[in-house]
């Protein structure tokens, strides 16, 4: 299939109209829809405004290429546009976009359509033939720059297959090899690689790059490949198979930068400085940020790894305790011996035992995967010696996450330290150096922490068992609201942490408040996606209504991703009416003193509740609020076109 037979004139726009990023997507969909590509606006909408909330389609150099596939998409096109007075597309290198190539790919799309989809990204890196586009004035100039580009494009590709046929089996020059991937495998994956190859052979440098595009893997690299490379790039925002490049110096970065820093990541792939990745996910022997993402999100990474390890064992353990609260309650108590509750009948001291000693884990596993997620499985058994001095201690959660930080980096320490050691002793290294000598380290700091932790974590849990009234109101709003601030990000992840926090100290006294409201917060937002689709029933597609349908059990279930396809399709709208509701619920739940003693479950722990129907009560009120906000600011499909 060619290219313009993609490209029809029909869905050319000569004059793009729009000045900003919002008002060309609108122009640009609408125009599919004009010539009957798309089937359902809003859908085919979301799916661009999804990918943009990934990283702006705006390339840089007056060049944008959105792009969606879903079940909106009739058949295969894409439209082009060229604005003559630029847009601001929030590009990549901050400049006007001059040119559009929106790409609109049905859910089935067949590797026909994909390879002509691939061959116009490649084409777009020639800056000849961008600058002929730019100039161009009627969509017959366009459609005949595209055949002749598309021929030359052919011709070249049989006289590189003629060469390489002809080249000697080893060459002498430079070598590395490269991985691009975007998240829909369209448009980015391929400009990507042919930017890397040109850039390369600029250079003087042999590459060989494996595209993880819609058709499949290309290229795979072999295992020959790989061990012949001097360097590793891994241009991707899509997760790749790593594992295969253990060893090699490894530059990671976002696709993007494939694209545009062509030269730096050659450059930095071959000079040897290059982080050294390792099998686990690690880059030891030399590690900076640019090995897997800025500082910030390096630390953020480290803590979810403990976080995730951990929140298992507080959700099984923190059930089980609440379960032999419920036994005690149902089987008798007697006043006298209400201190025993959970553990004055044998049924009730069962349960107690099984979640005490899964709780019991809680912080070890919460600091031993924070310092393996820093220093690999050798940082395990010094972050969970931490952990548990922070257990013992008093320093609670929040020494157990310093201690967990602490282990990781004093067996980073380590490894430069005993890095000269002779080979022979390489092995050793692991199973008695790093940690005998992490474990005393970390074990004396330890103790010097956990004297300020101890107070802090004290003082936190006092205040925190002291709210009550316009305090804990306050507390729950916030916590709520942050709940529904980014739907599972890292906002949504640091309340939910600090509930199950407090939960921790909490569970013997009837439960968390704090955690009440963070649930209560949490199960609001997809409960209002289903009040606005059932309100407002003319500004939904047909999809997005049956979605609305499946919120109801992710709402009552605590789970709150169920938002996220509508808060990304309109989050200046969607977001704003979700923190309403969740801070409205967040609030009553903690004026009420609703009291929480399990992490999760949504409403199948609603006996867990120490008042369960206002909690639900309030809950309804708050999906109730955010829906109607939602349904009153959302546009109807007509209004978007």
């Amino acid at each position: 299939m060619k290219i313009n037979e993609l490209m029809l004139k029909d869905a050319m726009i000569m004059d793009l109209q729009a000045t900003d990023k919002k008002g060309a997507i609108d122009e640009m969909v609408a125009k599919l829809y004009a010539v009957g590509r798309i089937s359902d606006i809003e859908v085919y909408k979301e799916g661009i405004l999804a990918r943009e909330a990934q990283t702006s389609t705006g390339l840089g150099d007056g060049i944008a290429m959105p792009h969606a596939k879903n079940s909106a998409v009739k058949e295969a096109t894409v439209l082009f546009a060229k604005s003559n007075a630029g847009v601001d597309y929030e590009a990549l290198d901050g400049q006007p976009t001059y040119l559009f190539f929106m790409i609109a790919a049905p859910e089935g799309a067949n590797d026909t359509h994909l390879q002509a989809l691939a061959a116009l990204s490649r084409l777009l890196i020639d800056p000849d033939f961008v600058a002929k586009l730019k100039t161009a004035t009627t969509a017959d100039q366009v459609q005949q720059l595209f055949s002749e580009a598309e021929a030359q494009q052919e011709a070249d590709a049989l006289a590189e297959e003629a060469a390489n046929q002809e080249a000697a089996p080893a060459s002498e020059r430079p070598y590395i090899v490269a991985v691009t991937a975007c998240p829909t495998g369209i448009a980015h994956t391929y400009m990507a690689e042919d930017a890397l190859k040109k850039k390369a052979k600029e250079l003087g440098v042999d590459i060989k790059v494996e595209t993880n595009g819609s058709e499949g893997i290309k290229n795979r690299l072999t295992e020959a490949d790989i061990a012949r490379a001097t360097g590793v790039i891994v241009a991707a925002d899509k997760k790749v198979e790593m594992d295969r490049f253990d060893g090699k110096h490894l530059v990671n970065r976002p696709v993007s930068d494939g694209i545009r820093k062509t030269e730096q990541l050659i450059n930095e792939a071959m000079s040897g400085t290059a982080p050294v990745f390792h099998g686990s996910g690690q880059a030891s022997d030399k590690e900076d940020a640019s090995a897997d993402g800025s500082v910030g999100q390096r630390i953020y990474k480290d803590l979810m790894n403990g976080v995730s390890h951990m929140l298992p064992f507080v959700i099984a353990g923190g059930i089980m305790i609440a379960i032999s609260f419920m036994v005690d309650q149902f089987m008798g108590v007697p006043q006298d011996s209400l201190s025993q509750l959970g553990n004055y009948n044998q049924a009730a001291s069962w349960f107690n035992q099984i979640g005490s000693a899964a709780f019991g884990f809680m912080l070890p596993v919460l600091a031993g995967f924070i310092a393996s997620s820093i220093s690999d499985r050798p940082g395990l058994i010094v972050g969970f010696a931490a952990g548990a001095l922070a257990n013992t201690g008093g320093a609670g959660f929040l020494g157990a996450l310093i201690g967990g930080f602490l282990a990781g980096y004093v067996i980073k320490f380590l490894r430069s330290l005993f890095k000269g050691l002779p080979k022979s002793l390489e092995g050793i290294k692991t199973i008695l150096f790093y940690p005998v000598f992490g474990l005393l380290i970390t074990g004396f700091l330890m103790l010097l922490i956990n004297v300020p932790m101890k107070a802090i974590n004290d003082g936190l849990n006092s205040f925190l068992t002291g709210l009550s009234g316009t305090n804990a109101a306050l507390l729950g709003a916030l916590l709520a609201a942050m709940m529904a601030a980014d739907l599972g990000g890292p906002i949504n992840k640091a309340a939910y942490v600090f509930g199950t926090a407090t939960l921790a100290t909490t569970v013997a006294e009837g439960g968390s408040v704090v955690m009440a409201s963070v649930m209560a917060g949490g199960m609001v937002p997809p409960l209002a996606i289903f009040v606005a689709t059932l309100l407002f029933k003319n500004k939904f597609t047909k999809d997005q209504k049956e979605a609305g349908l499946t919120n109801i059990v992710m709402g009552l279930s605590f789970v709150t991703e169920g938002a996220i396809p509508f808060a990304a399709a309109d989050p200046l709208r969607a977001i704003p009416s979700f923190i309403v509701g969740s801070a409205l619920t967040g609030a009553l739940v903690g004026a009420f003193d609703i009291q929480l003693m399990a992490p999760h479950g949504g409403i199948f722990v609603v006996l867990l509740l120490s008042k369960p129907i206002l909690f639900l009560l309030f809950i309804l009120i708050g999906a109730i609020v955010s829906g109607v906000v939602f349904g009153l600011l959302k546009k109807a499909p007509e209004q978007t076109a």
